[in-house]
C-alpha cells in the first residue's frame, strides 16, 4: 500500500500539471486580448501630426498642428475639400475667387484681404515648410461646405452628409484594430454607447465611433439597429454665379477682321448671314507679349452701328494671331502664371471692353500645354468676378473635349462662364498631314455628350465650320486647302467631280486623281450643316456659333436662322 501511494500522488500531480497547462492554452485561445494598439503606429504619425479620415476612410495624407491651429498641405486642400484654392510661389500669395471676389493672403502671415478690405485672423492663413504650402484648415471653412473634427490623432474632415446606420453597444466591449479578440485594443465602449455601422460581417462588424475610432466589434456587443441623418454644416452660403445669358438660343458669328481695314467689311458680312445671328464677335485683340499687353482693332463706331443693327457686339481675345503675324513667340503662360501680369490683364479686357461699348468678352486661347491649366482657370475666375460686376458676357471657345485637353476644365467652366463654346471642328486640321473630315457627324456628337456630362445644356454652344479642307496626297506628301461653303459649288465643278453622300461621316465625299496624287474632300454644304444642327438640336443645348461670316451662303445661314428661332 505504501508503495501504490507514491504512485498515485505522482499520477495526481501529472493529471493536475496537465489540466492546468491544457487549462492555460483554452485561456490564451478564447480569453479575449487585452493589449493596447500603438495609436501612434496605428494612425502612422508623428509628433505634430495628425492622421486624416475623410468621411469614412483613412487618408495616406496628414494635416499638421502649428501654433495651436490645424493645417493641409495645399495639395490635400485642393484634392479632397476645395480645388479653388490657388497658389502663386514667385508672389507668396495664397488666392481664392469666388463669385464676386478674390481673397489674398500672403505666405506666413495672419490675416487675408478682399475687395473691401483687410480681415484678421487669429492663425497663419497659410505657411511654407520646404516646398510645401500649408492652408489653415479654419481659413479653409470660409469659403467651403465641409467641416472637420480634431482628435488627440486624428481629424475627422466631411464634405458630404447623408443617412447612417446606427447601432447600440449592449455591454461593455472594445473596438479593435482587426476583427479577432486577439487584435489590439484602439479604444473600449461603454455599455449603451452608439457606433456608425460601416460594414457588417459574420461576427464581427466595422464601425465608427463618436471620436471617429474606426475598428472592429464583435456582433453580439450591438443591438438596436437604427438609422439617423448626419448633420450638414449650417453656417456655409454657396457662391451664387449669376448669368448674363441671352434670352433663347444664342446664334455668334466670328467676324475675322486681321487689321482696323477690316472693321469696314462689317456691312458685307451683315449682308451674308442676314438676321440669323444676335451676336457678332470681331477678333480684335491678340496677346503681344508677356506682360499681358495686346494689339486692339476695336473702334467704337463698329459696336454702334451692330447695335442699331440689333446686334451684341463680343470682342474675341485671343493668343495667337499676332504671334502668328509676326513670328514673335507669346508665352500665354507667363501672362497667366504670374499674378500681377494676370490680374492687371484681365483689368484691361473688361475696361477696353467698357470703353467700346462692348456687351461680352469672347476668350479664343489656343494651344494651351497643360502646365498652364490651373493659371487658365484663375484667370477665368478672376476674369467672370469682373465681368459680372460690369454686366458683360462672358464666354469661352474650348476644343472639343478629349483626355489630353480635360485641363481646360470645362467642368469648372460650366460654373462660371456664361458661355461654353465648344469649336465642332479640327478633327483633322491644315497641316495635320492627315486627310480627313474637318468635323464629321460623330466627331460633333460625341464631342457634345462629352461636354454635357459636364456643362448646363443651356451654357453649351457648339460651333460650326463653314469651311473644309481639301487634301491631296502625293507619295508620303500631304498638303492641303481651304474651300469654304461659299465658294464649294465653283470648287466642285472645277475639279470636275461629283461627291456622293457618306452617311457614317455625315457628308459629301468625293476622291479623284490628279496626276500622280490622289486629292480628297470631306463637302460642307447645306446637307452636312443640317445634319449637325440636327444633333445640336436633339441635344437641346444652348446655340450655335459660327467660323466665319464671310465663308457661308444663304442656304447655310437660312437653317442657322431657323435652328435659333431668330
Amino acid at each position: 500500500m505504501k508503495r501504490i501511494i507514491p504512485v498515485v500522488v505522482a499520477l495526481l500531480l501529472i493529471v493536475i500539471i496537465g489540466s492546468v497547462y491544457f487549462g492555460e492554452q483554452l485561456w490564451d485561445k478564447y480569453s479575449y486580448g487585452k493589449e493596447l494598439a500603438d495609436l501612434d503606429e496605428y494612425y502612422g504619425v508623428t509628433d505634430g501630426q495628425l492622421a486624416i479620415i475623410l468621411q469614412d476612410e483613412k487618408m495616406e495624407e496628414k494635416a499638421v498642428v502649428t501654433d495651436g491651429a490645424v493645417y493641409f498641405d495645399l495639395d490635400t486642400v485642393r484634392k479632397y475639400i476645395n480645388e479653388g484654392f490657388y497658389a502663386d510661389f514667385n508672389e507668396q500669395k495664397l488666392l481664392y475667387t469666388t463669385a464676386v471676389d478674390t481673397a489674398v493672403a500672403m505666405f506666413g502671415q495672419t490675416g487675408y484681404g478682399t475687395g473691401d478690405g483687410n480681415v484678421q485672423t487669429a492663425y497663419k492663413v497659410c505657411y511654407m515648410d520646404g516646398k510645401t504650402l500649408y492652408v489653415a484648415a479654419e481659413y479653409v471653412r470660409k469659403f467651403t461646405n465641409y467641416e472637420y473634427l480634431w482628435y488627440d490623432r486624428h481629424l475627422q474632415v466631411y464634405t458630404e452628409w447623408g443617412v447612417k446606420e446606427i447601432m447600440t453597444v449592449s455591454r461593455q466591449t472594445q473596438v479593435r484594430t482587426l476583427g479577432g479578440i486577439k487584435s489590439p485594443i484602439l479604444r473600449e465602449l461603454e455599455q449603451g454607447e452608439t457606433v456608425e455601422l460601416l460594414k457588417q460581417m459574420d461576427t464581427w462588424s466595422l464601425v465608427k465611433t463618436s471620436d471617429s475610432v474606426i475598428g472592429y466589434v464583435e456582433n453580439k456587443r450591438l443591438t438596436n439597429r437604427s438609422t439617423d441623418i448626419e448633420t450638414p454644416v449650417t453656417d456655409y452660403v454657396a457662391p451664387e454665379y449669376t448669368t448674363a445669358a441671352l434670352e433663347g438660343k444664342l446664334s455668334l458669328g466670328w467676324h475675322s477682321i486681321g487689321g482696323v481695314g477690316g472693321n469696314a467689311t462689317l456691312d458685307e458680312m451683315l449682308s451674308e448671314c442676314g438676321n440669323a445671328i444676335n451676336v457678332i464677335a470681331p477678333t480684335w485683340f491678340s496677346l503681344s507679349d508677356d506682360l499681358g499687353g495686346f494689339i486692339s482693332y476695336g473702334e467704337k463706331s463698329y459696336v454702334e452701328k451692330a447695335h442699331k443693327k440689333g446686334l451684341q457686339v463680343w470682342g474675341t481675345w485671343d493668343n495667337f494671331n499676332y504671334a502668328n503675324s509676326t513670328q514673335n513667340a507669346v508665352s500665354t503662360y507667363q501672362v497667366l502664371s504670374n499674378t500681377t501680369v494676370r490680374q492687371q490683364f484681365v483689368e484691361n479686357i473688361v475696361s477696353t471692353s467698357l470703353e467700346l461699348g462692348l456687351d461680352g468678352v469672347n476668350i479664343d486661347f489656343e494651344g494651351l500645354t497643360q502646365d498652364s491649366g490651373e493659371h487658365f482657370i484663375q484667370f477665368l475666375r478672376e476674369l467672370s468676378v469682373l465681368c459680372r460686376e460690369s454686366g458683360l458676357v462672358l464666354s469661352v471657345d474650348n476644343y472639343v473635349p478629349f483626355n489630353y485637353n480635360e485641363f481646360y476644365r470645362l467642368d469648372i467652366q460650366g460654373q462660371i462662364l456664361d458661355y461654353v463654346i465648344i469649336m465642332g471642328y479640327d478633327e483633322h486640321w491644315s497641316g495635320s498631314k492627315d486627310p480627313g473630315s474637318v468635323a464629321s457627324i460623330g466627331y460633333v456628337s460625341d464631342g457634345l455628350t462629352r461636354t454635357l456630362e459636364q456643362v448646363p445644356a443651356d451654357k453649351v454652344v457648339n460651333a460650326l465650320p463653314f469651311y473644309t479642307i481639301s487634301w491631296k496626297t502625293e507619295g508620303t506628301e500631304v498638303t492641303d486647302d481651304y474651300v469654304t461653303i461659299k465658294n464649294m459649288d465653283s470648287y466642285l465643278k472645277r475639279v470636275g467631280v461629283e461627291p456622293q453622300w457618306d452617311e457614317e461621316v455625315g457628308q459629301y465625299y468625293a476622291e479623284w486623281q490628279d496626276g500622280s496624287a490622289i486629292c480628297q474632300i470631306w463637302v460642307e454644304d447645306e446637307r452636312s450643316i443640317r445634319e449637325k444642327l440636327s444633333v445640336m438640336n436633339a441635344q437641346k443645348i444652348g446655340g450655335v456659333a459660327v467660323w466665319r461670316i464671310g465663308y457661308g451662303n444663304s442656304k447655310v445661314w437660312e437653317l442657322v436662322r431657323s435652328y435659333t428661332g431668330l
